[in-house]
Order: C-alpha cells, then sequence, then structure tokens
C-alpha cells in the first residue's frame, strides 16, 4: 500500500490537475503495487482539500454499473466519487468546454434521498424506501489521468472520472414508474448515437444506491439525506467536443438538452 506522503502527494497532482485542466500520468504506471484502498484514500485527500476550499458536496456518482460500461472500459467492479454543488448543471445550459481535459457524455438516473440510508445489509427495497424521487441526469465524464492502460485504481483516485452533471426536469417517485423500462436516446448534433434502457444498471438503476450504501459502510459512512446519487451509465460514453449539441429523450421522464461551447 501507499504510504500517507504518497497518497498526499498524487492528491495535489490531482488538485492541480483539475485546476489546470491537465493530465498526469498513470499512478498504477508509477506506483505498480497500488490498491483500490490507496485509490480511495487518494480521492478522499482530495474530497477533503476540496470542502476545505469551500465547496460544498451535494451527492456521489456510482460508476461502471453496467454491461455497457464495463465493455467499454475493460473494468469489470463498480466504483463511487462524490460530487460538488459548482458540477451541476440544468437541461439547456452552455457549457464551457475548457473546464474539462476530455468531455464524454453518459446516459443515467440521478435519486433524491429522503433520509439517510446506511449499510452493511442494504437491500433495494430499502434503497426505494429512502429514494424521494428519481431524476434524468446526464454525467459529463471527465479524466485528469491518461486514458490509455487506466486500471479501476487510476479511475477511483480521480473521483471515479466525474466532471458534472446536467440534471433534467421531471420528477418521478420509485411507485410512480417502473424505474428499470426508462429509455433513453442520446443524440450528438441530431444523430443519434446511443440507445439504452435503466435496467442495464445491475438489473434496477436503484440496486447501484442500495450498493454504494454498502460500500460507504465499510468506511464508516452513510448517505445523508438530501444527497443526490448518480446511479450509472446504461450507455456507452459518448465523446463530445467544443460546439457540439447533445439531447437526450427519456421518454415518459422528458429531455435533457445542453450545449458545449
Amino acid at each position: 500500500m501507499l504510504s500517507p506522503d504518497d497518497i498526499a502527494a498524487i492528491a495535489d497532482e490531482l488538485a492541480e490537475a483539475d485546476r489546470t485542466h491537465g493530465v498526469i500520468p498513470r499512478i498504477t504506471a508509477r506506483y505498480p503495487g497500488a490498491t483500490v484502498e490507496d485509490s480511495y484514500a487518494i480521492q478522499g485527500v482530495w474530497r477533503d482539500r476540496m470542502i476545505a476550499s469551500g465547496r460544498r458536496l451535494v451527492g456521489r456518482k456510482i460508476g461502471l454499473t453496467s454491461k455497457a460500461m464495463q465493455q467499454a472500459t475493460g473494468i469489470t467492479e463498480p466504483d463511487y466519487g462524490v460530487m460538488f454543488d459548482d458540477t451541476i448543471y440544468g437541461s439547456g445550459a452552455e457549457i464551457a468546454t475548457e473546464r474539462f481535459s476530455n468531455v464524454r457524455v453518459e446516459v443515467e438516473l440521478a435519486f433524491a434521498l429522503a433520509r439517510p440510508l446506511a449499510g452493511p445489509d442494504c437491500t433495494l427495497d430499502d434503497a426505494l424506501d429512502a429514494i424521494d424521487y428519481a431524476v434524468p441526469a446526464l454525467e459529463i465524464l471527465n479524466s485528469h489521468i491518461e486514458l490509455e492502460g487506466r486500471t479501476i485504481v487510476d479511475t477511483i483516485a480521480d473521483n471515479a472520472a466525474y466532471g458534472a452533471m446536467v440534471l433534467g426536469t421531471e420528477r418521478r417517485r420509485p411507485d410512480e414508474i417502473d424505474l428499470r423500462w426508462v429509455p433513453a436516446l442520446l443524440s450528438r448534433n441530431g444523430e443519434i448515437e446511443e440507445t439504452g434502457v435503466a435496467a442495464g444498471v445491475l438489473g434496477h438503476p436503484a440496486t447501484g444506491v442500495a450498493w454504494l450504501a454498502n460500500k460507504v459502510s465499510q468506511h464508516g459512512a452513510r448517505l445523508e439525506a438530501g444527497e443526490l446519487i448518480l446511479a450509472g451509465s446504461f450507455t456507452r460514453p459518448m465523446w463530445v467536443s467544443r460546439g457540439d449539441e447533445v439531447r437526450c429523450d427519456y421518454g415518459p421522464m422528458g429531455v435533457i438538452a445542453c450545449r458545449f461551447v
């Protein structure tokens, strides 16, 4: 495992890469013995420094919960990161491409919690009972670590490659709609690039919320009331560039649109 000094130094590198929109060499290329526990420790130091600088934590993201994403990345287990208030956009937003080192978009559902949710034995039913509402969301991926050869260790340390989130406006309680069958048609500049259905996320998108509650309980934490949980993509990531118009049609849960400028 990495030393506390190594963990702090890597967290500093990632903070600087975030500030300058740069990319650093793979952690696993420089520290071949780095473990998943090391990567969450790096993420934790980075997170605490962001909070100390004045950023406000509003939720968490779960990644790599679908076969589509696991096949796209070669990584076979979910991961998680944190989301801050200055990374949330509404549908219709113009998003500055220069904020990111590289830009990809994923189709997801987000869940707002009505009350705390704690592991280690949280089930899907427990998660559904704690959820206030579901809302469609696009995740903007952003990597501060070189992409080629990246492993789960690199990804987790880099806040699970989270960049930002675009939220829709249609909110539904879990008892109002069968969340497994929420569809998505993801378009770039008017052409459909990806399609999917929310059951691609662990069979039910809220299963990821239960998984996360159990995972963070291993570190003595729980999911808090009011947090937004981004549950994982049910399409492959779509690359976007400056000038691209992105639109995702979620059927009964409305449409999200944004433009990268």
